[in-house]
């Protein structure tokens, strides 16, 4: 009789087969099977397409699920090697994506070259065309990244490296929601957006529960505390799936006359799974999760047959998704007679600014905005939680944390960015105004300190949340970035590297580059402005004379920037700005200079604020200091005043000698 832990190995194979079916069955019923272009690949590149992709969605959320369990999930006893156990099983699904992933980038590329397998000039051109084309250049970093994690899986042997597999693991999946339908939709950025966080939702979700379904009979008595833990990060992964799949549907269904076509029934079909998906959950988490601990037979196997329910709606759910990437939808995804402006940044030409329009013009972007909201959520919750239990915590970091995020919001979805996209002196406007000013706003807030004392400590050396961040911290790498000198040059440097390369045209014309952009100006900002002022914990502090030094050198280099600018005579991203050619916009070159201006007028104002917060926190050690020196007088005697004054009388001593 063949065991339990063999027969949840069968069933999630079967899993693997019903989700296989589900994506062949309903892109023929969609016509995702039918030739999409005027030269056809071929019947078997058509039908091998969807289950090819489906195995790389399969297998890169295995990956994830496998390395979360092992990173951060589950406790290791004296007798146990669960970790490394689930690192090789993460070699093999990491393989399987890699393999999977390779196999649809021939695929993909075979059918918008219209050539079937068996054509000799197939492989040329693919070695040809491979970084070339954007899809196929996406799908190749897929390849690339899932090696890489296969290679880290095998090779790991602490915690470290299985956290690190994790990240290059999601970094691959986000990777793929590149490939999404947006090419030139005027929501592309919302629907890349949408469908990344989708994509890393799925895999949080699926991934771990596939892990712990595999993993269950070698966790043993720790399998209740590795389910509760995973059933509250599954929560956060429903949440972000179930926000960005409306969001999908609304961007693309686009209306409901539109929800009774192939598309529309195939996104109500997804719809419908989700929320049985979210019933299930919730029923594991209320009757299953708290008695797995006491191991009666019928309570583990009700988890088993669960999991197994949730694993096959999940897969089903993912074949769907497939067959919606392989479908037309009803929003087209070109628009008739693109602009120039329209092509360049994916959005329409704003137009002159108006005074009026610093304050009224809108362009929501939903993920900056969602961002916002949890970051501003996440630490209003972590005062909610000292002041419960009767701690205290100051008003006004909690005011400077949310002005800050309003400033996110205000410079990446007001008016800074919808002229910064195709002005230059916009554009750095906003770079000012996420990298000086809103730092400036957040580091005092401590959200670092708020952390670990909101946190509750897990006492199985596992890393929970805390724990990552204690690590983070601490580690090597934040020491040697939080060096002032280094952080300082990173803060300075980059911004000239910047500018000065290829890197600010890609920014303004991809999506990829302008994510990249915000994420650098932040980073870089924000850790300059902590190593001179901040509170949280770190590596060890440098005197604030010496930093003051550091911030008016930095500041110096930043004053040359803008004069360098202001006084420059070629055009950066030439193939940019000369392209696009505003009928109602300034000379590109003399928006330029007026950048450099905006650049050094406004790098002022932060700076005094810094020098006056570093002057002020010196001013408060040398008060601390003297109070220290005082306390210790009063309890020796002020003993060092007195061995001194011996000291010197011993001198007159052998003077009169």
């Amino acid at each position: 009789m063949p065991s339990r832990g063999s027969a949840t190995r069968v069933t999630l194979v079967l899993v693997a087969i019903v989700a296989l079916a589900v994506a062949i069955l309903t892109a023929s019923f969609t016509g995702a099977t039918d030739p999409i272009l005027a030269a056809d690949a071929g019947a078997v590149v058509r039908w091998a397409l969807p289950p090819a992709t489906l195995l790389t969605h399969l297998g890169s959320a295995l990956t994830v699920g496998l390395l979360l369990v092992a990173a951060f999930l589950t406790p290791e006893r004296g007798t146990t090697d669960r970790r490394r156990t689930a690192c090789r099983y993460a070699v093999v699904a990491a393989t399987l994506w890699a393999a999977s992933a390779a196999a649809v980038t021939v695929l993909t590329f075979a059918d918008l070259a219209g050539l079937s397998l068996s054509e000799p000039a197939l492989w040329a051109q693919l070695g040809d065309y491979l970084f070339s084309l954007e899809v196929t250049r996406i799908l190749a970093l897929q390849v690339i990244a899932a090696t890489v994690v296969a290679v880290i899986a095998a090779l790991a042997r602490g915690q470290a490296a299985m956290a690190w597999g994790a990240l290059v693991a999601l970094v691959g999946i986000l990777v793929g929601a590149l490939t999404s339908h947006s090419g030139g939709s005027a929501a592309h950025e919302d629907v890349v957006n949408s469908m990344g966080v989708h994509l890393l939702g799925v895999a949080v979700w699926v991934g771990g529960l596939a892990a712990l379904a595999l993993m269950w009979r070698t966790l043993g008595r720790d399998l209740s505390v590795t389910v509760a833990r995973y059933s509250v990060l599954a929560g956060w992964a429903y949440a972000l799936v179930a926000i960005s799949g409306v969001q999908q549907a609304i961007l693309r269904v686009g209306s409901w006359s539109a929800v009774t076509s192939a598309y529309g029934l195939l996104v109500a079909g997804k719809a419908i799974l989700l929320v049985l998906l979210g019933l299930l959950g919730w029923q594991q988490r209320r009757r299953i999760v708290a008695r797995v601990a006491e191991w009666p037979e019928r309570t583990r196997a009700a988890f088993a047959r669960l999991a197994i329910v949730e694993l096959v709606l999940m897969g089903s759910a993912t074949g769907m998704g497939v067959a919606l990437s392989r479908s037309q939808p009803p929003v087209p995804d070109s628009l008739p007679q693109p602009s120039t402006v329209l092509t360049l940044t994916g959005y329409p030409d704003p137009g002159p600014m108006l005074a009026g329009d610093w304050f009224t013009a809108w362009r929501i972007n939903w993920l900056f905005l969602g961002i916002a909201i949890l970051a501003v959520g996440l630490y209003v919750a972590g005062v909610i939680r000292l002041r419960r239990r009767g701690d205290a915590w100051p008003w006004w970091r909690t005011a400077l944390w949310v002005a800050g995020w309003l400033v996110w919001v205000y410079f990446t979805c007001g008016a800074p960015d919808i002229w910064g996209r195709v002005l230059f002196s916009t554009h750095m406007l906003m770079h000012m105004g996420v990298a000086m000013i809103m730092p400036l706003l957040l580091v005092p807030a401590a959200p670092i300190t708020l952390t670990l004392r909101a946190l509750p400590a897990r006492t199985d050396k596992t890393w929970g949340p805390r724990e990552l961040v204690l690590h983070l911290v601490h580690s090597r790498a934040l020491k040697l970035l939080a060096n002032p000198i280094v952080a300082a040059t990173l803060f300075f440097v980059s911004l000239a590297i910047f500018y000065w390369s290829p890197a600010f045209e890609l920014a303004l014309t991809t999506h990829t580059g302008h994510l990249l952009m915000l994420a650098h100006f932040v980073l870089t900002g924000y850790l300059f402005v902590w190593v001179l002022v901040g509170t949280d914990p770190g590596p060890p502090r440098w005197g604030p004379l010496m930093l003051l030094v550091i911030l008016f050198a930095t500041i110096s280099f930043h004053a040359f920037f803008g004069v360098a600018l202001t006084d420059s005579r070629t055009l950066l991203a030439p193939g940019f700005f000369e392209r696009i050619n505003l009928p109602w916009g300034p000379d590109p070159l003399a928006d330029q200079h007026t950048a450099g201006m905006i650049a050094w007028g406004i790098g002022e104002v932060p700076t005094l604020v810094l020098a006056v917060l570093v002057a002020a926190r010196w001013v408060t050690i040398d008060r601390i200091e003297s109070k220290r020196q005082d306390r210790k007088a009063d309890r020796d005697g002020d003993a060092d005043l007195a061995a001194y004054n011996a000291y010197l009388a011993s001198l007159r001593g052998r003077g009169e000698d």
